[in-house]
């Protein structure tokens, strides 16, 4: 089993001065892979001590040398992929291939896009032609604790920690505690990329210590959390005691609507989409809402997709879904199945229990729930698993009802080959991301959602503007520098 007690405070590993050990549960087989320490107050101090020490230098420095390390962080990041995919798919049980292909790659995606975007950033710039001697400067928000989940969990930290060190933040990092080993490779990533001591740090814990020691501290500037609304609403609340700024990436209950001059691939693809690392992503598309002319196909459709995706051990090779994290989220999943059938939904896939010739491990059944609506548990819970809900609708006005019914506003997708009426949905549809027809969003687009699933913005250029105050200065001397 691996062991893996030390933090990264200050630019070397140390010890923990108190917390308890934690076993990291391996999700196919429920035994430990890896043991490692929660971090207590004492480790949050030293580890928020040094990101404070460091900011004033850190911030200092010119913006192309703050590009230059995050270019660095790349080439180092690429060479580490492997331990980097290994790591996530044994701890979180994404499938190897799964890992290797979507996983670890999120993370260089995200760094690339966001060199591309400072690049072209104007930290500081006139406030227009008729004040030019008011000056605008984007000044960093300063020491930011940095808090990601579990389920994407590269994705998540490469969208925070390469934003915040190009705008000048220094930060502590606190990975999930159920995949934490990829972020320790991580911070191994950030030392080989050279990074001054203390702009980066690294503490393991769970959020009722570690995560709460973190967002209440009177050093810390800013908070930038991806998980549970449930949990962003108590760091908020948390926050508020000190003003400080928070960004909160939470959940989602994404619409796919389906209308009938959607192209032929649309359902298949919807089913596919949601079944992704195991339905567990906050963006997953769990309710299609499907135009009643073409309701009964596209749930015969939908079950045979269901039906045809296989489940698999992580480690083996193929294009099958692995369990779901660990227990807890599993007997949430079949206790929302069995919501699902008590409620009166008509299952056409799947269902409660593990698949067939599994009777270990955190497996779930890639299930679909027909005639659902939109008052049923499974349509208002973010499940979190690979279950999906399929609900009718008459016309566009209904569709757009049913899907905006909803506390969150994270993504919503349409599917529909009449332009005019993609754009008309795409303005009304309240989410902070509206995907058409398969089409993923470009390069650097913002992440992040509306009402419960958030507020803020990850990604390019708003990714880093997250990370930065606005300073406006008058008299600017205009020849100097």
């Amino acid at each position: 089993m691996i062991e893996k007690h030390q933090f990264y405070i200050n630019g070397a590993w140390v010890d923990a001065q108190e917390g308890r050990k934690h076993n990291v549960i391996n999700p196919a087989t429920e035994d430990p892979c890896a043991q490692i320490t929660l971090g207590g107050r004492a480790d949050v101090d030293a580890a928020v001590a040094a990101a404070k020490a460091a900011f004033p230098a850190w911030m200092a420095t010119p913006v192309a040398d703050r590009i230059a390390a995050v270019e660095r962080l790349l080439a180092a990041y690429v060479e580490r992929a492997e331990d980097m995919s290994q790591a996530i798919s044994m701890e979180m049980g994404a499938p190897i291939d799964m890992a290797r292909g979507q996983q670890t790659p999120s993370g260089d995606y995200h760094i690339k896009n966001f060199i591309r975007a400072a690049k072209a950033f104007e930290f500081e710039r006139p406030l227009g032609s008729h004040a030019p001697d008011t000056r605008i400067i984007h000044e960093a928000v300063g020491v930011c604790a940095l808090i990601t989940p579990w389920n994407w969990p590269m994705n998540q930290v490469t969208l925070k920690v390469a934003a915040a060190a190009i705008a000048g933040c220094t930060m502590v990092l606190k990975p999930s505690e159920e995949s934490p080993l990829n972020a320790m490779i991580f911070a191994e990533i950030m030392d080989a990329a050279g990074f001054p001591a203390g702009v980066f740090n690294l503490i393991n814990g769970d959020g009722a210590v570690t995560g709460d020691a973190l967002t209440s501290h009177p050093d810390v500037d800013m908070i930038s959390f991806t998980g549970s609304t449930r949990a962003g609403i108590l760091i908020s609340q948390n926050a508020a005691k000190s003003l400080k700024k928070v960004h909160l990436e939470l959940g989602g209950k994404g619409a796919n609507i389906i209308f009938d001059d959607a192209d032929e691939k649309a359902v298949k693809r919807g089913v596919l989409h949601m079944m992704n690392n195991t339905g567990q992503s906050c963006n997953a598309p769990s309710r299609m809402l499907v135009q009643r002319s073409i309701y009964d196909k596209a749930v015969e459709e939908a079950a045979a997709v269901a039906g045809s995706i296989t489940v698999g051990m992580p480690d083996q090779q193929g294009r099958h879904i692995g369990p779901v994290v660990n227990e807890l989220q599993y007997n949430k999943i079949q206790g929302l199945i069995e919501k699902g059938i008590e409620e009166g939904a008509r299952l056409v896939a799947g269902g409660p229990g593990r698949p067939e010739g599994f009777n270990r491990g955190f497996f779930v059944r890639p299930t679909v729930f027909a005639d659902v609506n939109n008052d049923m548990t499974i349509a208002r819970e973010e499940i979190f698993g690979p279950v999906l809900s399929i609900i009718p609708f008459e016309d566009e006005a209904e569709a757009i009802a049913i899907a905006n019914d909803t506390p969150y506003g994270l993504t919503n997708y349409v599917q529909s080959q009449d332009g005019a009426r993609r754009n008309r949905l795409a303005r009304v549809l309240r989410s902070g991301m509206v995907e058409m027809n398969g089409q993923s969003r470009g390069a650097g687009a913002p992440f992040g959602g509306m009402k419960q699933s958030g507020h803020g913005r990850e990604g390019g250029i708003w990714g880093i503007e997250d990370f930065l105050e606005v300073k406006a200065v008058s008299g600017w001397d205009v020849d100097q520098a």
